[in-house]
């Protein structure tokens, strides 16, 4: 029987801590007696007896048979997975084992355009495929939604030999898509849906937030559970049901891209999240909605200030809030700028003409005061306004000419974007706005690419993954692979 007041690795790990064992292991600074004076003064010597490698009484990560899978197993239970794995190197880790785990040299993936970078290292490890289908877009805006199911069931219409599908939701915005509807399409063709749910672990704890993918139908779900949980950085979750996945496969994708050497601190501290969501998952969640509407409430009333409120995207997670900033002094980034260094606000996420905010549980009423404070600070302040917002024409679609994998194996250069044309991309090269990829490994280079990239450096946007954006520069392959 589960019991969800339990925290197995915790219980055990403090008394392992605790003990008054000799180390003659790993690592060097035997339980914090070998720790820089300066990291002991200021973290003190607990969280270094905890510091520990995978001993008898703590299991083994990568084949778990013990805490460590009791305490996975609580978590499957608390979001609704048949089964979990704990991953100690980020949701990368999980979702390039997703991809590896589902699909192999030359198979194709269906995927969203706006995927993270790890979807493409993904595909480099795995050799697989990418049919790329476009996300919902807020025009006004500049951001990207979810996909949609018309948009999935187009994509396996046309590909029906892909081996997988892929989404991001919610997005970074929290925008999610219509997962119950897309999984039944999905599997359909008897391929399991994999959604990258970085930004989505609190969904499911609260009847006024999006679904989880677990609970939509999806074959397996990657969170970061660091994100919005009580989790440390790089702490996250993988969560599988159903038989369309290969375990076994997984299991083994999973331990080549897990360190063998897992952090017991990092692996606690998702016992500790699971714990404390299946006991005040709902409350926690109440509360950081409340936070979030209060927000956004406070800052509409801001003279010059804007706050997204997408009817076009009826799935979104409200605690995040994006405002739009184009009319304050320098736009997104100075205002962001200013924020951080005169009035103490930090936000998640700036772009040149808005600011996104996560608000979690773990904020308070005092933040609320202080973010709305400071606004309204800035806007007495003054000065000149940012041009606007960035109009910007369709991303243009390239060619793939050969695998990500291929283009990263492949002789490159580094050529002028006027250089460019027509030859295959070596990198990701993603312009923000619109924060969506335009070019991915082994695409071709477009004139329409490279008209667009001047565009969005000449409105004062920027650009991810080019050489040098001032030198105007771009990384290819030094020959065609089909003429290699």
């Amino acid at each position: 029987m589960v019991n969800p007041n339990q925290a197995p690795l915790i219980e055990v790990l403090q008394k392992v801590a605790m003990n008054s064992q000799v180390p003659f292991f790993t690592p060097g600074h035997k339980r914090g007696q070998g720790m820089a004076s300066v990291l002991r003064q200021w973290w003190g010597a607990e969280v270094f007896q905890a510091d520990l490698p995978e001993l008898p009484e703590l299991d083994n990560l990568l084949a778990p048979s013990g805490v460590l899978q009791q305490a996975q197993d609580l978590a499957a239970a608390a979001f609704g997975a048949s089964q979990t794995w704990f991953l100690t190197n980020g949701s990368t880790a999980g979702i390039v084992a997703a991809i590896l785990a589902t699909c192999g040299e030359g198979e194709k993936i269906v995927l969203p355009r706006n995927v993270h970078q790890s979807v493409i290292s993904g595909l480099v490890l795995s050799g697989a495929m990418p049919v790329f289908v476009e996300p919902a877009y807020d025009e006004v805006w500049g951001i990207a939604g979810g996909v949609t199911p018309s948009a999935v069931a187009g994509a396996l219409t046309n590909h029906r030999d892909a081996k997988a599908v892929m989404l991001v939701s919610p997005t970074y915005y929290g925008v999610a898509s219509d997962l119950e509807a897309i999984a039944n399409i999905v599997h359909q063709y008897e391929i399991p849906l994999l959604v990258d749910e970085a930004h989505g672990a609190h969904f499911g704890f609260h009847p006024s937030l999006p679904p989880s993918a677990m609970a939509s139908g999806a074959d397996l779900a990657v969170q970061s559970t660091h994100k919005v949980l009580g989790a440390m950085t790089q702490a996250g979750m993988l969560h599988c049901q159903g038989e369309r996945i290969d375990r076994q496969r997984l299991r083994q994708s999973l331990a080549m891209v897990q360190s063998s050497s897992p952090s017991y601190i990092l692996l606690a501290t998702l016992d500790a999240a699971r714990q404390q969501m299946a006991l005040q998952g709902r409350e926690l969640m109440a509360n950081a909605l409340a936070l979030g509407d209060r927000a956004a409430v406070e800052l509409q009333q801001v003279a010059g200030v804007e706050v997204w409120e997408p009817t076009q995207f009826p799935r979104r997670d409200r605690s995040r809030i994006t405002v739009d900033v184009s009319q304050l002094a320098g736009g997104g980034y100075e205002v962001d700028v200013l924020l951080h260094e005169e009035f103490g606000v930090t936000c998640e996420l700036p772009t040149p003409y808005h600011l996104m905010f996560l608000i979690t549980f773990g904020n308070t009423e005092e933040d609320i005061d202080q973010l709305v404070g400071a606004f309204c600070a800035v806007v007495r302040q003054g000065g000149r306004n940012f041009d606007g917002r960035i109009v910007l024409p369709a991303i243009p679609r390239p060619a793939l000419a050969c695998s990500p994998r291929q283009a990263f194996y492949a002789a490159q250069e580094t050529v002028s974007w006027r250089q460019a044309r027509d030859r295959i991309s070596a990198v990701s090269v993603c312009p923000y706005p619109p924060g969506i990829p335009l070019l991915v490994p082994g695409e071709v280079i477009s004139e329409a690419a490279i008209a667009y990239l001047a565009q969005v450096q000449d409105s004062g946007g920027t650009i991810v993954g080019c050489s040098d954006t001032d030198e105007q520069t771009i990384a290819v392959l030094a020959e065609d692979p089909k003429n290699a």
